[in-house]
């Protein structure tokens, strides 16, 4: 196995223009509207996947090193999978719908048609780099939708081997991969795009691809992570703790935990990191590094500048871009750790009075893209999940959610131009939904209105729009309420 960094080839603006062109002119050919047209790309792109997987574990390894277990199973096998899905489910989701019946308007056959958008541009993070660039495409593709992928630059191997493979699989004038940096990216946001944009990164990015869209008014959908925050109730069962992780955009990014049970709270995570890792977590093959050196000293100084203190952990390797999993207590607001979202193996514990200061907390930052509660106590995770605001909210588990089957994938972002990435969530953002009439010609009062003779189908249309209310004022409710009261009263 290779552990050499390619180097990309970064695609050639002329090339770009030529992409943008081909692949608006094949979405105006009407190419990609057969449903049957749509399932051969998505079984071709699990296929890709499939046939390549060893070749893939290998690129996480030089990117990230991430494990090949760990790669198989946070990325390979649920893209096949999200695949399966849309291929079997693709004919349901773009099915016409019938408008609710409406005597009014029954004779006009009101329907809602799924409509591809046009041509989309996802801008696909390094974390996931397969998961997070090709479920998006699914959708894209399942909704009837030409794609432009621009996969991160931070991971060469992995985007360099999607580029290679894509034109090998897919439709070359349905789905093409851009690669390249900011110069790239920055070319692709001067065109117009018919969804038009999917970023998946952070907000800092997220703000200037939101500018430079609304130079062409392309629709934007933002998938930001922000600090995912864990709420920690002082009674709850603290050997559940060991699912507590960190690293990743939907991961835990800092604790909230009663100030009495701060201590007794990071043994917990201090015996379960103990057990995960005998050895020390240095000596470990199987946690990832740093994805580059930049990022490295990013969070070493983040970790230099705090003014909490190191509970375990903190060794760090700038040769291997290493920095071990590492917890820091007694970490205040306005800390170095709080400042921005970690994306990193550092997990600050921020002691709080109670649940309700850990709640007001938490809703005087952005939404974050995922919440976390960790209690038996019901009436202690209502109080959480119904007082706050986030993309997901979860009891007792971290990251499972984007996994399961049925449940959007998405934030609550602070511009409320969410993205969801995954199976019928994915298409739905990918689909136009247009509605449609088709007006009967023998309806009876047409003719009759031009011709001056209407007035009886007039009064009679008009008389069917009269809408009443016939629902009790709240305030007659009151009064019902007060009297009932007073009779049982007597």
């Amino acid at each position: 196995m290779s552990s050499t960094t390619p180097e990309l080839k970064f695609t050639t603006f002329e090339e770009i223009d030529e992409i943008y062109s081909t692949l608006n002119k094949t979405f105006r050919s009407g190419k990609t509207k057969p449903i049957a047209f749509r399932k051969v790309q998505i079984l071709q792109l699990a296929y890709l996947v499939q046939d390549n997987l060893e070749r893939f574990k290998e690129a996480f390894a030089i990117d990230l090193g991430r494990p090949p277990h760990e790669a198989a199973f946070l990325e390979l096998n649920p893209t096949i999978s999200d695949c399966k899905i849309a291929y079997d489910r693709v004919d349901k989701w773009a099915r016409t719908e019938k408008a609710p019946f409406n005597i009014k308007f029954a004779a006009f056959r009101p329907v809602i048609r799924k409509e591809p958008k046009g041509v989309v541009l996802s801008i696909s993070p390094f974390n996931y780099p397969v998961w997070l660039a090709l479920g998006p495409i699914i959708g894209a593709i399942a909704a009837g939708n030409c794609v432009v992928l621009k996969p991160s630059e931070l991971t060469p191997a992995v985007s360099g081997l999607i580029a290679e493979l894509i034109p090998k699989y897919l439709d070359n004038d349905v789905v093409r991969v851009v690669l390249g940096g900011v110069q790239e990216t920055t070319k692709l946001m001067e065109y117009q795009w018919g969804h038009g944009i999917l970023y998946t990164g952070n907000g800092r990015v997220g703000r200037l691809i939101g500018i430079a869209a609304a130079k062409t008014l392309s629709p934007i959908s933002l998938e930001l992570g922000g600090k995912s925050p864990v709420v920690i109730d002082a009674k709850c069962d603290f050997k559940m703790l060991h699912a507590v992780s960190c690293g990743t955009c939907i991961a835990p990014d800092y604790v909230l935990v009663p100030r009495s049970s701060e201590d007794t709270f990071i043994q917990a995570l201090k015996d379960a990191h103990d057990e995960f890792y005998p050895s020390g977590a240095i000596n470990t093959p199987d946690i990832s590094h740093i994805i580059n050196t930049a990022h490295f000293h990013r969070l070493k100084n983040l970790l230099d500048s705090t003014s909490g203190t190191i509970a375990f952990g903190g060794q760090t390797d700038e040769s291997r871009k290493f920095i071990a999993p590492t917890v820091v207590k007694g970490v205040k607001d306005g800390d170095s750790l709080m400042s921005d979202e970690i994306f990193g193996p550092i997990l600050p514990i921020m002691p709080v009075d109670d649940v309700d200061a850990a709640i007001a907390y938490i809703n005087a930052h952005d939404h974050p893209l995922a919440l976390y509660c960790f209690s038996s106590d019901a009436t202690f995770k209502n109080k959480v999940f119904d007082n706050t605001q986030s993309g997901t909210v979860i009891a007792n588990d971290v990251l499972l959610q984007a996994g399961i089957d049925g449940l959007p994938f998405g934030v609550l972002a602070p511009a409320d131009v969410a993205g969801y990435q995954t199976r019928s969530f994915s298409f739905d953002m990918f689909t136009h939904l247009r509605s449609s009439l088709d007006s009967p010609g023998w309806f009876p009062f047409k003719e009759s209105i031009k011709r001056g003779r209407g007035t009886k189908w007039l009064l009679l249309v008009v008389s069917l729009a009269v809408v009443s209310i016939s629902y009790t004022r709240a305030a007659d409710v009151g009064e019902w309420v007060m009297w009932l009261k007073g009779l049982i009263k007597v």
